[in-house]
């Protein structure tokens, strides 16, 4: 039997003798290589897809952005014709790229369009650094190139060797991400941890549970995974993200938060776990503006500030607009004794001023039916009986 296709990506005219290093190793694996070109110059070695192929996936009035003499319009304009591109090509099976700066942009614009599941490997000088403008919300395995990708030696080989080995070992293996039950997305954080996993308990075992970190991406994640039709119900306990995004921490959900379930009319749990909550890195990252506010120090590198009233109303509005845009089935579940582990009687965020500025805020601003209802329970979210009551709102929307 042939063995896996797997594309192999870069710009042929200044990383010809390191892409044709990756298609022989992967070739001596009994694996297919199809090699790639998204360079904006003539190529150094031959290639099966020349960059003129993927150029022609833009728009006519689109092309001539690629010979721009401007170095960054070139590279945009390669990375949005490689980003139409990928998804046409049905016999990929693995995608391993190499790149600098420009290389990475173009390639993993490329890889986002793809499945998740698709091995994708992407060798960059950039991937010791912050690469979440690169991976976004996709599976992308970043591996450090460790020297520049400026010709081959004892370093880059290794390397590149273990590249190849790699992206031949996933795309011959592959795990299928095929649904054979139904699936829910739910959203946890650190401090909604213990009501999460009581959840994931109580749900039947022909249900499974896919459970995101509520970091920014994992909110972004799930819901693009809504938007797909691979999960097809929600709850959505740690709705924290929406905190980040409204008074300007680090891990901010984006402005199309709960969008999709507006558009796609899933059925929908949620909760306001951690909005309690804003996220900053070391104290040193936290704004100048926020000098007077409560802080917890989770650890060295993660300082949380507390939400105020003021701040509360502000979101509870946001969400309730939001809700109100549901046309399908919602229940929002209101833990009257705390949102989250810090914000409990004696802990260091217990404010319940702050936490009823929230829960009124929601109230007034949702307009309630038969179809979209809001619960206050008397318990705090952490609690066995928040999580049963979650799950049985769950078993009435989704009979």
């Amino acid at each position: 039997m042939a063995g896996p296709r797997i594309y192999v990506v870069g710009t042929a005219d200044t990383k010809g003798a390191e892409l044709a290093y990756l298609r022989d190793r992967i070739t001596g694996r009994g694996a297919r290589p199809v090699v790639v070109d998204v360079g904006t110059r003539a190529p150094t070695i031959a290639v099966d897809v020349p960059a003129s192929v993927v150029v022609k996936y833009l728009p006519a009035d689109e092309r001539r952005r690629v010979s721009s003499q401007d170095r960054g319009v070139a590279v945009a304009a390669m990375a949005d014709a490689f980003a139409r591109f990928m998804p046409a090509q049905r016999s990929c099976q693995g995608i391993v790229a190499i790149g600098g700066g420009g290389g990475t942009s173009i390639a993993t614009a490329g890889m986002r369009a793809m499945p998740i599941g698709l091995p994708k490997i992407m060798v960059s000088t950039l991937a010791s650094g912050d690469v979440s403008p690169y991976v976004g919300i996709a599976d992308i395995t970043m591996m450090p190139a460790v020297t520049d990708l400026a010709g081959l030696n004892r370093i880059s080989r290794a390397i590149l060797g273990n590249a190849a080995e790699a992206i031949v070992g996933m795309a011959a293996h592959p795990t299928s991400t095929t649904m054979n039950r139904p699936s829910v997305g739910m959203t946890m954080f650190g401090v909604t941890t213990e009501c999460v996993t009581m959840i994931v308990g109580l749900l039947p075992p022909d249900l499974e549970a896919v459970v995101f970190h509520a970091t920014g991406t994992g909110g972004r994640t799930m819901e693009a995974l809504i938007g797909n039709g691979m999960l097809t119900s929600v709850i959505d306990i740690t709705t924290t993200e929406i905190a980040d995004l409204l008074v300007g921490g680090v891990l901010a959900a984006g402005q199309d938060r709960l969008d999709v379930i507006a558009r796609t009319g899933v059925p929908y749990v949620g909760s306001v776990g951690a909005l309690d909550m804003v996220n900053f890195w070391s104290p040193e990252t936290v704004p100048s503006r926020f000098h007077d506010r409560l802080f917890h120090h989770h650890n060295a590198n993660v300082t949380l500030m507390r939400t105020s009233a003021e701040e509360c109303d502000r979101i509870g509005q946001w969400i309730g607009a939001k809700l109100n845009a549901c046309a399908g089935p919602v229940r929002f579940l209101l833990p009257e004794k705390g949102v989250s582990a810090l914000d409990i009687v004696g802990g260091p965020f217990r404010a319940s001023d702050a936490d009823e500025a929230l829960f009124e805020a929601i109230e007034h601003t949702v307009t309630q039916t038969s179809e979209r209802r809001i619960v206050r329970l008397p318990l705090h979210i952490n609690d066995r009986e928040f999580a049963e009551a979650a799950v049985a709102a769950f078993r009435e929307i989704n009979p």
